[in-house]
């Protein structure tokens, strides 16, 4: 055990293929590379979630088509890289539960062991939809039974009534297909028809995915006529492709406004912090939490967001900004404070 360094080298000594996502914010592939470099504090890890990296690991032999999945959560330390420590751990219970060779089938007793561990955890329903439609489509398997009765359903020839038999890993199916001409168009023309037991699925996993232009523009077309519930699972399906212009500008001029109330703001750093990779819209973004005027608010998105090696810097910078609002400047004086 004491030649195994990383999770990588396991998979690789198995001779397994394997996939990396990330599933803390979003449903993300880490290239095997980048993989590499986290696992050897080389890089800090791109996406922390409440301090820890959130890992789905799918792997397999070459002659089967059934990957075994590890859900894995691992600290990371204030720079955002790798608790080597809690890693090195992780492998001393795969290698106790499993031994060194990963392409046995674990019996129903390992496997116990191996949810056991402190490291394991349970994604939500809706990711775990989201992670197995790509997984399917990535290794080029028949999706679900159920994603041709979602088709149907949101051609709306059911009913838009007809939702409880709509199944989640049918919409996850749906979402992941999104770029088909027909998806496509079946999701602009039912948008503004969908009730909140399939739009909420449907958002959550439409947030994994990167959308054209037109569905951009229908979801923000409706965003205006929509009540505040349903406008931040419209933000959610914006996620993965936040750094479009139309979004960008569409972000912008509603900070201007100063119309996100608490939820909106936490699921725009949550979901859509790539937005705020340039100082002015992530200034902006700032004053609009503090103009929320909800006690805490402030203080939890900074902790997420100065999480985030891509957004940290930024934020630094926009703390010192000179020309910031006095209720800002009082804000970060507090999160100063609280932390001497």
């Amino acid at each position: 055990m004491d030649t195994i360094d990383t999770i990588s080298e396991l998979l690789a000594i198995s001779h397994c293929q394997y996939r990396v996502f990330d599933i803390g914010r979003k449903i993300d592939k880490i290239t095997k590379t980048d993989f590499e470099k986290i696992e050897h504090n080389q890089i800090p890890y791109p996406t922390p979630s409440q301090g820890h990296a959130f890992l789905a690991i799918a792997f397999w032999q070459k002659q089967s088509s059934q990957p075994y999945l590890w859900f894995v959560k691992l600290p990371l330390d204030e720079r955002g890289l790798l608790n080597q420590g809690a890693r090195n751990h992780f492998i001393a219970i795969i290698v106790e539960a499993l031994g060194s060779d990963l392409s046995v089938d674990p019996t129903e007793q390992q496997e116990e062991l191996l949810k056991a561990n402190p490291y394991h955890f349970t994604p939500a329903q809706y990711k775990l939809a989201s992670l197995n439609s790509q997984l399917k489509i990535e290794l080029k398997q028949n999706l679900s039974a159920h994603y041709e009765h979602c088709q149907h359903y949101l051609s709306g020839a059911l009913g838009w009534d007809q939702w409880h038999s709509v199944a989640i890993q049918g919409i996850s199916d749906f979402a992941c297909c999104i770029g088909d001409h027909d998806n496509q168009s079946a999701f602009i023309a039912a948008l503004p028809n969908l009730p909140l037991e399939v739009l909420q699925p449907l958002t959550s996993a439409l947030e994994n995915q990167t959308l054209s232009v037109d569905a951009i523009n229908a979801i923000l077309a409706y965003y205006p006529k929509a009540d505040s519930v349903i406008k931040q699972f419209l933000l959610r399906s914006l996620a993965s492709s936040c750094q479009h212009p139309y979004v960008i500008s569409f972000i912008e001029q509603a900070l201007v406004a100063q119309s996100f109330n608490a939820e909106q703001a936490i699921c725009l750093a949550g979901r859509c912090w790539q937005v705020f990779d340039n100082s002015q819209l992530l200034m902006l973004f700032l004053e609009q939490v503090v103009a929320i005027d909800e006690q805490g608010l402030f203080a939890a998105i900074f902790k997420d967001l100065v999480a985030v090696p891509s957004i940290r810097p930024l934020l630094f910078q926009c703390m010192r900004e000179p020309n910031r609002s006095q209720a800002l400047a009082k804000e970060i004086g507090a999160l100063f404070q609280a932390n001497s």
